[in-house]
């Protein structure tokens, strides 16, 4: 089976840029896939779409050789198989609290005997090329979101759990469950008590030779979470990028409307 890009970037030591989709239209993730990113996320928890928009989505992106991923609604067997039969190669699960958890999480991920994934890869059998039965285990990441009070305090037993790859930070709940409302959510946390939680997190993901991801806002912010270590950082999304640039070209034009002195030219067409 095609290999997954992610895996042998990490294998070499690199860090990753992964691209965030939350529109439900095959022709923006084609476009936001076409782009420099490493690796392209389907929001499938919090997006704009559903398993009927992300399966196209993973169509149109195919031909772009990014390794694709999504994050499932919960942590749910049927969402996270059907995910991965759709052409998913990681999956980002939410809201992971404990150790019980996290297996759930795997063994959903894993064929027997390692797991208990259904068997049936509808798509990915083609998207994924031959040998997909024999490989897809080793192959597919498995990705719990830390995001909790709860998780925070459960991290030693969840980052040990055996068949995870990597744990991925959420900011804005994970500053809504540690801070307990004190705090707006928000990406780019500057305080430094958050800063110290998502710190912790990243040195026990490492500690037990996981991976670790952060959402990020800003790519000022992206690149000093890679200089602090971390493996993956996703830089906004889809959506908010596509109003950060209507907003600056909308924006542009007021102003230079604003600033326009009046045509020197009469209502008579002279000078």
């Amino acid at each position: 089976m095609i290999k997954n890009g992610l895996k042998q970037l990490w294998a070499n030591g690199e860090p990753a840029i992964n691209g965030w989709l939350s529109i439900g239209n095959p022709f923006t993730a084609e476009i936001m896939a076409a782009q420099d990113y490493d690796c392209v996320t389907i929001d499938m928890q919090h997006g704009a779409l559903d398993y009927a928009a992300a399966l196209p989505m993973l169509q149109a992106m195919r031909a772009s050789g990014k390794t694709l991923m999504a994050r499932v609604p919960w942590n749910d067997p049927g969402i996270i198989m059907k995910a991965m039969d759709a052409g998913a190669y990681g999956i980002i699960c939410p809201m992971i609290n404990n150790r019980a958890e996290a297996e759930a999480l795997v063994s959903a991920m894993r064929y027997p005997p390692d797991g208990t994934r259904s068997f049936g890869p509808t798509r990915v059998n083609f998207a994924a090329g031959p040998g997909y039965a024999e490989e897809a285990n080793d192959e597919m990441l498995a990705i719990a979101m830390i995001e909790t009070a709860e998780a925070v305090a459960n991290l030693e037993e969840i980052v040990t759990t055996p068949g995870l790859d990597a744990v991925y930070i959420g900011p804005a709940d994970l500053t809504l469950g540690v801070m307990k409302g004190a705090l707006p959510p928000g990406f780019d946390r500057e305080e430094p008590e958050m800063i110290e939680v998502i710190q912790s997190i990243l040195s026990a993901a490492k500690g037990a030779g996981l991976k670790a991801c952060l959402h990020c806002g800003t790519p000022q912010y992206a690149a000093r979470a890679i200089g602090w270590g971390f493996d993956l950082t996703t830089i906004s999304g889809d959506s908010r990028l596509l109003a950060a640039a209507s907003a600056a070209s909308i924006g542009q034009i007021r102003s230079l409307l604003d600033d326009q002195s009046p045509d020197p030219i009469d209502q008579k067409g002279g000078y």
